[in-house]
């Protein structure tokens, strides 16, 4: 069996971003494996560039990969003021290794980060993962509207 790596990243994810390390902090083509994690498993992820990617990564406070042995199998994203709102980003599980508890993993680990825990308002957008996200008690709002601008 393959050994299972969890990376909390530090902010920015610099190892990942700038030299695709993977776990043990060696190299993996790291940033292009979560490019195609994205590509195959995020409709709404779909065709990110590389440019954009590090950009992402390093305006991003939180990051979380997941590993089985060099494959990048999960992954998951926070932005925060670490006070009072945190929007938790595209948290995305291989479709081959859904439904062992990965997500689980990732979401802990990206709620219990030093700076999301202690956030008054932590807030995401699913489109059919809402059950998935209400047994970590987020519930759904009905007294906002979401709002979108596209450039």
């Amino acid at each position: 069996m393959q050994e299972i790596s969890l990376i909390n990243h530090s902010k920015g994810a610099l190892g990942l971003r700038c030299f695709g390390l993977g776990p043990n902090l060696k190299p993996t083509d790291g940033l292009n494996k979560l490019q195609r994690l994205l590509d195959r498993n995020a409709f709404w992820a779909k065709n990110r560039t590389i440019n954009d990617l590090k950009n992402c990564l390093a305006n991003s406070d939180v990051i979380i990969s997941l590993w089985v042995g060099k494959e990048i199998v999960g992954f998951g994203r926070a932005l925060t003021d670490g006070i009072y709102r945190g929007v938790l980003w595209d948290i995305v599980i291989d479709k081959n290794h859904q439904n062992k508890g990965f997500g689980t993993l990732i979401l802990k680990n990206l709620l219990s980060s030093k700076k999301i825990k202690n956030t008054k308002k932590v807030y995401l957008m699913t489109t059919n993962k809402k059950l998935f996200y209400s047994q970590f008690d987020f519930a759904e709002v009905t007294t906002q509207n979401l709002l979108i601008r596209e450039l």
